[in-house]
């Protein structure tokens, strides 16, 4: 009996898009499990599941926010049920929450310790002629450039790593709502926003405007948000990577988000027809390389 009824609840859990984990342990407690998909390490599932009586149990996603009840006779739960299994689920969450908490500030502790180490970057650093960039406020450590990354309060939570090649690493820690300023934000009347670090190196040596460089399409919308409350009187400009040759166009579809959300404006790099690129710093390169043959 028990074992169908683990089956059962497994059954449900596939049906509303959540891969159970291995094991399941119908003790009425909450357990935690790693979502398929999701960022390695992470334990955003999470589920309880009693036989007691009733077998019933409930299972979600505080990735997703999905949320769902089952019942082995297929009858609604009680009010007492429901009620049960919501404090468990909560004291559970903020539990989650607590330990997310606890792992960022130990994360920061040593992405602050890498900055302090690292000296101001080389303007002759590869990548950064690759780019042709200045270094602005980033820090050298051997060949890698440490990119910093704050919160709206000025708090360095995490850094960034670019190789002389240009591969790129985030160390692990906290990375939403974070960005890496270029420029002052001393009472800004327009902040740029935008996607990678040179891109946003290029904008700010173009406009002279304040640029935060969110990192990723993602995580523009929380850097938007951030700016609009920590900014209010300014303009704020978010400038999208124009990915034409990827599905959907994430860039320009995260970034026209991003900007309807916060009221912002949006700007989009437009390139000629079958020139490759996707953001400004793309668009640089190809106006100097016209320059340089007299287009």
């Amino acid at each position: 009996m028990s074992y169908d009824t683990i089956e059962l609840f497994r059954a449900a859990m596939r049906e509303a898009g959540v891969v159970p984990p291995d094991v399941i342990e119908a003790d009425g407690q909450l357990h935690r499990f790693h979502v398929e998909g999701d960022k390695g390490g992470s334990r955003n599932g999470w589920y309880a599941l009693h036989l007691d009586g009733r077998a019933a149990g409930a299972f979600g996603s505080w990735k997703t926010g999905l949320r769902s009840t089952w019942a082995a006779d297929g009858k609604r739960m009680s009010d007492t049920e429901r009620e049960a299994f919501a404090k468990l689920i909560e004291a559970a969450r903020l539990k989650a929450q607590a330990e997310r908490r606890a792992e960022h500030e130990a994360r920061a502790i040593e992405a602050r310790a890498e900055w302090a180490a690292a000296v101001p970057a080389d303007p002759a650093h590869p990548y950064l002629l690759e780019k042709a960039v200045k270094p602005h406020n980033l820090r050298q450590r051997g060949g890698l450039l440490i990119v910093p990354l704050f919160d709206a309060y000025g708090l360095l939570w995490n850094v960034q790593r670019i190789q002389a090649d240009g591969g790129k690493r985030f160390k692990p820690g906290r990375a939403g709502g974070l960005f890496s300023p270029i420029g002052g934000l001393s009472n800004p009347a327009i902040i740029l926003i935008c996607e990678g670090w040179a891109t946003g190196a290029t904008l700010h040596e173009e406009t002279g405007h304040p640029v935060l460089c969110a990192m990723n399409a993602g995580n523009l919308l929380a850097v938007a948000r951030a700016a609009r409350s920590a900014w209010a009187g300014a303009d704020l400009v978010i400038c999208a990577d124009n990915d034409r040759q990827t599905e959907g166009n994430p860039g320009v579809t995260y970034a026209t988000a991003a900007a309807k959300a916060t009221g912002a404006r949006l700007i989009v790099p437009e390139f000629p027809e079958g020139v490759a690129g996707s953001d400004f710093n793309d668009a640089a390169a190809i106006r100097r390389k016209g320059a340089r043959h007299g287009e």
